[in-house]
């Protein structure tokens, strides 16, 4: 059947099935059953990407990057589809010059054109909704993206995305330009065909909004355009991974590359309130469509790469790459793995939790970031017995960490003693005091195997600002391929973990 049947018989068949409600999602789909972990459903795969591609803000948490992993999934369910959702499966991956009658919404109602650099051939129409302003945007588009490639592929030593044969003219990787900015998203990036010889590698192909219009976007053109071409680009790369990768990696190393490409822009700081730097007890691999969490994650990456080097972020994809010979390990797995030659994810997880007390003193821009929320039990004061001890039980998921704070008062020299019990494996301690004249110290809770252990620190009121409990749960056990937003689709074996800290002042 040609495309333009194919098409003709998606849209009467589509419009049939979602009639009947055959095709349809609900608006706040449960983040525990996203597609792209484990095996989603087939026809709620699809008809949430042709949602998101329609523009409808209830499918989604952010169109621009969640496009991409909504049609990464449609390519991920499209061998088990049935008739029906096949049809319109392919009608979504699609690319705007397949197509008039493109139901997906960027099929090109008129000819097109390309302009071609080194690496790269941008599609567009001269006239109609999806053309350029001009066609100096063009040549802007692809001055930019010769400008990521350098980065991505020659600095950072990415493999680039495998080529599509001659699907767009030529082997050079081909970007079409739509109005995409009407439906709220910034561009996005789909696999198409897999690589002969490999399962879980494909080509790719990108489109990008046609003007990036500020009225649209809220910032300017060019800014826009830079940091969604390095976003976008880096998941081409990833393709050509695996395009099966677990979903938190793909979003937050693609924003963490925004970082490194267009620094100045600093558009991924929106995120940082919702992953865990802001929210440490959120799991540092939750995927959901409907958080910015995985967004906001790309701090963890940062952190990383300022104690390791950029090359932190590629060995983890080295190890989670599926061609050839190559580890083909999952998101977690891969990040420990790297990590153990580096002080073990237990020391990193901990390390970056604490980092988030302070990001002003972290980060080279962490006075723009936000901090850590911390748990606030108790003010003690010595005057009064009563006030003089404290006692809480906290629960810390996979992956995630809580933090408790103690304030001085009263005076004279005083020092906290803390005790804790808690999981004996797969979990740290830490203590932060953090002094009046704005230094700090970290102590580490040295703890038996049933998890108890004791610390004694300073704790006069005018000396110190306040002590911090970090309690961290570095567990990355699963029971993989249960269809959740975890890492490898898993079930986490060690979340809820009880910590019981109990602290009393005593004299100096």
């Amino acid at each position: 059947m040609s495309f333009p049947a194919r098409v003709a018989v998606a849209c009467l068949l589509a419009g049939l099935v979602a009639g009947a409600g055959l095709l349809s999602v609900p608006a706040a789909a449960d983040p525990g059953a996203d597609p792209g972990s484990g095996e989603p459903d087939p026809a709620r795969t699809v008809a949430r990407a042709d949602r998101i591609l329609d523009g409808d803000a209830g499918a989604t948490g952010d169109g621009r990057v969640d496009a991409t992993l909504a049609l990464r999934d449609v390519f991920v369910a499209r061998p088990t589809m049935g008739f029906v959702a096949s049809l319109w499966a392919d009608v979504l991956l699609a690319r705007p010059t397949d197509g008039r009658a493109d139901p997906g919404g960027d099929g090109y109602t008129r000819p097109a054109v390309r302009r071609c650099s080194q690496r790269f051939c941008v599609h567009f129409v001269k006239r109609g909704a999806d053309a350029p302003a001009s066609t100096a945007w063009v040549r802007r588009t692809l001055r930019v993206l010769e400008e990521v490639w350098r980065l991505e592929v020659r600095e950072l030593g990415y493999r680039r995305p495998p080529a599509d044969g001659r699907r767009g003219g030529d082997r050079r990787f081909d970007v079409y330009l739509a109005d995409l900015g009407s439906r709220g998203i910034f561009g996005y990036c789909t696999p198409e065909r897999r690589v002969r010889g490999e399962r879980f590698a494909a080509s790719s192909y990108c489109v990008l909004d046609n003007d990036f219009a500020r009225r649209q976007y809220g910032a300017g053109p060019r800014r826009s355009l830079r940091v969604t071409a390095a976003h976008e680009f880096f998941h081409a790369i990833q393709f050509g991974y695996d395009f099966r990768e677990d979903p938190w990696l793909l979003e937050s190393t693609a924003t963490w590359v925004e970082e490194r490409f267009a620094d100045g822009a600093d558009d991924n700081r929106r995120y940082l309130p919702y992953g865990t730097v802001r929210r440490p007890g959120i799991p540092l691999d939750r995927f959901s469509n409907l958080s910015y969490a995985h967004y906001g994650n790309w701090a963890f990456w940062e952190f990383l790469a300022r104690r390791h080097g950029d090359d932190v972020v590629r060995a983890v994809w080295r190890r989670a790459d599926t061609v050839g010979d190559a580890p083909d390990e999952y998101s977690v797995q891969a990040l420990a793995r790297v990590l153990q030659g580096r002080g073990g994810i237990r020391r990193a997880l901990a390390a970056y939790a604490v980092a988030n007390l302070d990001p002003a003193r972290s980060y080279p821009e962490g006075a723009h970031w936000p901090a850590a929320r911390v748990r606030r039990p108790a003010d003690f004061d010595r005057g009064r017995p009563r006030a003089r001890r404290s006692s809480r039980t906290v629960s810390v998921d996979h992956l995630a960490a809580q933090h408790l704070a103690y304030h001085p008062s009263g005076r004279g020299p005083a020092r906290l003693r803390i005790a804790v019990d808690g999981p004996g494996r797969r979990s740290t301690v830490r203590v932060v005091v953090e002094r009046t004249d704005g230094g700090s110290t970290v102590r580490t809770v040295r703890r038996d195997a049933r998890g108890r252990g004791t610390v004694r620190v300073a704790f006069s009121a005018g000396a110190v600002d306040r002590v911090v409990v970090t309690l961290v749960n570095h567990s990355s056990r699963y029971q993989c391929g249960r269809r959740t937003g975890f890492a490898c689709g898993g079930v986490p074996r060690d979340d809820d973990k009880g910590f019981r800290v109990d602290v009393e002042v005593l004299p100096g």
